[in-house]
């Protein structure tokens, strides 16, 4: 059992976040990059994000606490359920502003989303030092509302779409930090397709696939040349409820394909791969990219000021990949660009070194930089990097 009182006299950090994955695991990596720069983690949360709060348990976290306070999303919501919104923000607030008080840490980090909110404000009203990660290559709402009162903005691509000149100098490119699993395949390098060798094809489509992938992939892969039929080996996420349909599709069409609603081993998969399919949502797109290998990328068009897009679009520009929008993705199209890439690997291998070089497999420790920048050393040595080795 974690002996709390260990951890006292440590420099506090509270971390600001909730509702999905997206925004928690930035959050968890942070978390234990500073516990082991020798910093105390505490965790201001939703109530969603409190069915993610007990990762955040054990001495890898620095002990941390874990704190629920009222948070509501009023995007798409009707003008009775906003203004319920407005008030459960504002005891959010309240809420959130007596926890800061009483914990007195030297730095608070949002993550983004409607649950970072109040706690957000709170510690800007109380004068704290304060800083936000923002996943996407646009600010979302709720940064956007933040970005202008706190005093460094982390941003996971190079060059964010909608910072003003004054929020800009604010910006820091830190990357977006992911999962182990994902850095230990770094340096697996990129699968070389020979003539006569397997075609690693993979379809995801973030946590529970995407119905459009399970309809149009099928389709366009039995459009493919013979020869490249021949070869081609696809492993696909789908949705549970798409499952059977693409199942019998494959099958109909004499293709092989391992489909499954959930992979555990996703990381071993995606090196194993010559090409992947996918949403490009903020996770999705680092752990492609970490890893180094090329894709295709169709946002889900009904995403929150369509951030897929803007994505997608980055990593189109970097040369690590190429987009695809929704309306455009149908099988005759997919089909034709999957048969012209797969007929010209050298293509592939030079994208998949473009999607390297954008990657970031140091987000987690460039945050934790930036973040211990803004720590006050009121005489007391500053946690940074050179310290993390030294810090207890």
């Amino acid at each position: 059992m974690t002996d709390p009182g260990k951890y006292l006299g440590k420099p506090l950090v509270v971390l600001a976040t909730g509702g999905t994955g997206g925004h928690m695991f930035p959050a968890e990596a942070l978390a234990a990059e500073l516990a082991e720069r020798g910093c105390r983690i505490a965790l201001i949360t939703d109530r969603r994000g409190g069915s993610f709060s007990d990762r955040f348990g054990g001495d890898r976290f620095g002990g941390a606490e874990i704190h629920r306070i009222l948070a509501a999303g009023m995007a798409r919501k009707s003008f009775v359920k906003r203004l319920r919104g407005v008030s459960e923000m504002a005891l959010g607030v309240f809420q959130a502003r007596s926890l800061l008080k009483r914990l007195a840490p030297r730095a608070v980090v949002g993550f983004g989303g409607y649950a970072s909110v109040p706690t957000m404000l709170a510690a800007v009203y109380g004068g704290h030092k304060t800083a936000l990660h923002e996943q996407n290559a646009i600010l979302g709402r709720a940064n956007r509302l933040l970005a202008p009162r706190v005093m460094r903005i982390a941003t996971a691509f190079k060059t964010p779409l909608d910072l003003p000149p004054e929020i800009r100098a604010k910006a820091v490119h830190t990357g977006m930090p992911v999962r182990a699993a994902i850095l230990d395949m770094r340096e697996r390098p990129y699968p070389s397709i020979g003539a006569e060798g397997p075609i690693r094809l993979m379809v995801i489509g973030g946590s529970q696939g995407a119905s459009v992938f399970s309809k149009v992939v099928p389709e366009a892969a039995g459009r493919l040349s013979e020869s490249i039929r021949s070869r081609l080996q696809i492993t696909q996420q789908c949705r549970p409820e798409d499952l059977e349909e693409a199942r019998a599709a494959y099958k109909r069409l004499g293709l092989a394909a391992n489909l499954s609603s959930f992979f555990d081993n996703v990381p071993e998969l995606l090196a194993e791969s010559h090409l992947v399919i996918s949403r490009a949502g903020a996770s999705s797109v680092a752990e492609i990219t970490t890893i180094g290998r090329p894709s295709i990328l169709s946002p889900y068009s009904y995403a929150t000021d369509d951030h897929q897009t803007f994505n997608a679009h980055s990593v189109d520009k970097a040369g690590a990949g190429w987009l695809m929008p929704e309306e455009s993705f149908y099988a005759g199209s997919l089909a034709a660009r999957l048969e012209s890439l797969f007929d010209l690997p050298a293509i592939l291998e030079k994208t998949a070194a473009c999607a390297f070089k954008a990657g970031a497999p140091d987000a987690a420790s460039r945050l934790a930089d930036m973040v211990c920048e803004l720590l006050p050393s009121n005489g007391e040595t500053e946690i940074g990097p050179e310290s993390r080795k030294e810090a207890a």
